[in-house]
């Protein structure tokens, strides 16, 4: 009786172990990548995102010996590469290299689903910020000018942008928002014209990332008044922040990042995460980042990435519905 009592205790066990190991099974993935990757970026050629997209994935092609290929497909302020993402089937090979259009595309409703449910956040590759830019001509030299001339001015100033809900026209309301001011948007079809309209003298100021307006910068063609993190960033000690020139707490983020579509097998998602967060925290691409005023994003897991995406989202759609700002994106 005994015999057999620890002979059906052994079976029940080994039935168990079978089962935890197929279970194990299921949730390995397959070899990955085993056929070119595509990437798509929503901004043209030479733009912040899309040249720290590139300097990934070069760096995963070399790894894992498979073609990582960035594809620029602009459009609707990245509103058709976004929809591309979250129709593509949810494998591991096609990925999104997004920063401000893939976190407005919800909150602008440029796109007719939640990207909360329809996007996996993979890793977040960079944190930078904006630069408030404007033209030498310009007669300010702070914030506090630049108010006090739009105070004076109601609707006489200009700022332009990268469209219509692009990160720079959102940043241009909400300090017009938090300022009182009355500034006339110019909206443009990419950050690259109207950052070539800036330095020509065609538009008096902007938001743009400091990736974007560093060269400007440096080459004296545009001013940077101030940036917008809370505390001045190490490349620029000089440039002081908005939140300290008299607009408190005032702070525009943009975080680059890799994207899939929702369902993508966890394991790809975490080996994507891994690889991506040690190239970004690579000396080189570390120098990299830092020479144009960003930093490269502390480790963090998918879920986590996720929390601070659903984060971003909920502030940007308590704005637009709080202020009465209207966004025409016709």
């Amino acid at each position: 009786m005994k015999a057999t009592t620890c002979l059906a205790v052994a079976i029940s066990l080994a039935c168990v172990a079978a089962a935890a190991h197929a279970q194990q099974g299921a949730e390995r993935a397959p070899a990955y990548p085993v056929k070119p990757v595509r990437v798509m970026v929503g901004s043209s050629p030479g733009g912040g995102v899309d040249t720290i997209t590139r300097g990934v994935t070069l760096k995963l092609s070399e790894r894992w010996g498979q073609s990582f290929l960035v594809e620029n497909r602009t459009g609707g302020g990245g509103a058709i590469a976004v929809t591309l993402l979250a129709q593509a089937a949810p494998d591991g090979y096609t990925l999104y290299g997004g920063g401000s259009q893939v976190v407005t595309a919800t909150p602008l409703k440029k796109v007719p689903f939640d990207t909360r449910v329809a996007l996996a956040p993979v890793a977040q590759m960079t944190s930078s910020w904006y630069f408030l830019l404007a033209h030498p001509s310009l007669p300010v030299k702070s914030v506090k000018d630049l108010v006090a001339l739009a105070k004076r001015q109601p609707g006489a100033l200009n700022y332009g942008s990268a469209g219509a809900g692009s990160a720079s026209h959102l940043g241009g309301e909400l300090f017009k928002s938090r300022t009182g001011t009355d500034m006339q948007h110019i909206p443009y079809k990419g950050n690259g014209q109207a950052l070539i309209d800036l330095v020509s003298g065609q538009i008096q100021m902007m938001f743009t990332s400091t990736i974007s307006g560093s060269p400007h910068v440096k080459n004296g063609r545009a001013r940077a008044v101030a940036v917008t993190s809370l505390k001045r960033i190490a490349v620029y000690p000089d440039v002081p922040t908005v939140s300290e020139s008299g607009v408190p707490g005032f702070e525009l983020e943009n975080m680059y990042g890799i994207y899939a579509p929702a369902g993508v097998p966890a394991p790809i998602l975490d080996a994507l995460n891994r690889e991506i967060s040690r190239i970004i925290h690579s000396p080189e691409m570390e120098r990299r980042i830092a020479a144009d005023g960003a930093q490269a994003a502390p480790p963090a897991p998918p879920a986590a990435f996720k929390r601070r995406f659903a984060d971003e989202i909920a502030m940007w759609e308590k704005f637009i519905r709080t202020s009465g700002v209207r966004i025409d994106l016709r």
